[in-house]
């Protein structure tokens, strides 16, 4: 075993790790793991926590556990069980092992019976309001529960009817016993076990009874013999309890480590408000690509590869703050500009005809596939007297800083010519329907033999050779950089951004497009990443925007 090479992250866990690596702790030994809940989609936070077990197991060539935190039968299901897998393996991981912690249920069992035995845990009979007005606050010590002293031989009879369920949910509770009056809350005599007749999604109706998360965690550390258990922040205060069932029990000695967990502008990382987005239908599901789910950045176009660096580049801390969703936009563009082929798309078509080219012609031109990668050659797009160019690219009246194309301007077709607007058709309501053109054919590849100059290179799509596709313009699903930043009575769905789905359904794309499969992504030239939908068909193509190719949220940011 070594420390980390030279090259790779560095952060305070990773110190620690070296640390304890180079003094022989463990035996040099690195063992981590990643311990979801099963009870929602993995979101974007969780990608930060995927990216350092496993990334600091990969780095001390250590091991890495894949373990579903199950205690709650109520909340969890194996849709959500498969939902993490995939998205772990996405992003580029293989788990060591795959654990649950109901693996562990019989052990924990016997280890709460020991705990009885040893005087160190109780069944308490009270209310869960009663429990909770005992445990006092910060600044007053807790009530001890009137069956606190109740015998050894008392509570392991009830522990033990508990479990072979002769009591209704909230008739009884198992207790650690330690001490009412401590600073720490968590240490106030903490849950447990708890009755639940539900059934489990993995041991079905084996347990009416089942450990609290403080219970299960710690010891299913020490059970898989983790080294080093990596949590956010908001379990430092949970810390002096996972450490205490260890001694107590004296078993292998697990230690947790806390960093600060992720948080991004426009944007809510708590599963309960996430699902209810999903249940009341403010999105069509939880890989609704405006979701910060990992499934949701999947099906927009993000790259696992994009998420690591993001991931990389902001580090692990134990500073709590927000990272600018731009960060995350950026880290997809610098991927996707070496990788992705460029294409032209027309989102809001409007026609051009050009009247000095021949008719029925065709001829194809050459198109570069991506200028950052000389490697990915390039293709050939049909040109033709019928074009489609985007709406916004015209206007009839143009304002002094407008290059783009008016009446008797000049602009330059990308790969193609220079043409020039000689006539602009109407409808009968006065909307603009067509525009007619003529082209310079001397300016073939966009140059001019005589030297002049045009300020605007247009996109184009031959309207012959166009394919038809729908277009999903999505955008931040809240419009507050904050969306919990609300009014007492309010909630953050007030904050909801009506314009986070734009749908362009008479789109035109370039004919090299008509084939792409679900899961293709591209550069739209001067538009943005794209990329084609899981429920796109050769019948109906349907692209989502991943990005933009600037932050267009920059301007509403400082007006704010």
């Amino acid at each position: 075993m070594s420390e980390a090479p030279a090259d790779k992250p560095t952060d305070f866990i990773r110190e620690i790790v070296a640390k304890d690596v180079a003094a022989g702790k463990h035996d040099g030994r690195v063992q981590t793991r990643f311990p979801p809940e099963p009870n929602g989609y993995l979101h974007i936070g969780h990608a930060k926590s995927i990216c350092l077990n496993f990334g600091i197991a990969k780095e001390f060539n250590g091991k890495c556990n894949l373990r579903f935190d199950d205690t709650n039968p109520s909340k969890e299901e194996t849709e959500y069980v498969d939902s993490i897998k995939e998205d772990v393996r996405w992003l580029g991981f293989e788990w060591d092992e795959e654990h649950y912690a109901s693996d562990y249920f019989d052990q924990l069992y016997e280890w709460a019976i020991q705990l009885i035995k040893d005087g160190k845990a109780y069944v308490d009979s009270s209310s869960l309001e009663e429990i909770r007005a005992g445990r006092g606050n910060i600044n007053q010590p807790g009530t001890p529960s009137p069956y606190r002293e109740r015998s050894v031989e008392e509570n392991l009879d009830l522990f033990e009817r508990m479990k072979a369920g002769e009591f209704p949910n909230g008739a009884h509770v198992l207790r650690a016993k330690i001490d009412m009056a401590a600073g720490n809350m968590n240490l106030r005599d903490p849950i447990m076990y708890r009755i639940m007749h539900t059934p489990h999604h993995r041991t079905g109706d084996k347990w009416c009874i089942y450990p609290i998360y403080d219970w299960a965690h710690g010891q299913s550390d020490s059970i898989e013999q983790v080294t080093h258990s990596i949590c956010t922040l908001e379990f430092e205060i949970h810390r002096p309890l996972y450490e205490w069932y260890i001694e107590q029990l004296d078993i292998f000695p697990s230690k947790q480590y806390e960093f600060a967990r992720l948080n991004l502008t426009y944007t809510v990382m708590s599963k309960r408000k996430l699902l209810e987005l999903v249940q009341e239908k403010h999105v069509s599901g939880w890989d609704d690509p405006r979701m910060p789910t990992i499934a949701g950045f999947r099906r927009r176009g993000y790259t696992p590869e994009a998420i690591r660096n993001f991931c990389k580049k902001i580090g692990v801390t134990k500073y709590k703050g927000t990272t600018d969703l731009a960060v995350l936009e950026n880290s997809l563009r610098e991927d996707l500009n070496k990788r992705a082929e460029r294409r032209m798309a027309v989102l809001n078509p409007l026609k051009v005809v050009i009247t000095n080219y021949p008719e029925g012609q065709t001829e194809e031109l050459d198109a570069i596939n991506n200028p950052e990668d000389e490697s990915a050659g390039t293709r050939q797009v049909p040109f033709s007297r019928e074009l489609y160019i985007e709406q916004d690219d015209f206007m009839e009246d143009p304002p002094k800083k407008f290059f783009r194309l008016g009446p008797g301007r000049e602009v330059r077709l990308r790969y193609a010519y220079f043409i020039k607007c000689e006539e602009v058709i109407k409808d009968d309501a006065g909307n603009i329907v067509e525009l007619r053109c003529t082209y310079d054919p001397e300016t073939k590849g966009g140059n001019a033999p005589d030297g002049r100059k045009v300020k605007a290179t247009l996109h184009w799509v031959s309207a012959e050779h166009a394919v038809n596709a729908n277009v999903n313009l999505y955008d931040n699903l809240f419009r507050e950089m904050d969306p919990d930043d609300v009014p007492e009575d309010g909630s953050f769905k007030d904050n909801l951004n009506p314009d986070s789905l734009v749908v362009m359904s008479n789109a035109k794309l370039e004919r090299n497009l008509a084939d792409v499969e679900p899961g293709y992504s591209c550069q739209f030239e001067r538009l943005g990443y794209f990329c084609v939908d899981k429920e796109s068909t050769s019948d109906q193509l349907v692209f989502n925007r991943a990005v933009t190719l600037k932050d267009t949220w920059a301007k509403v940011k400082k007006k704010g």
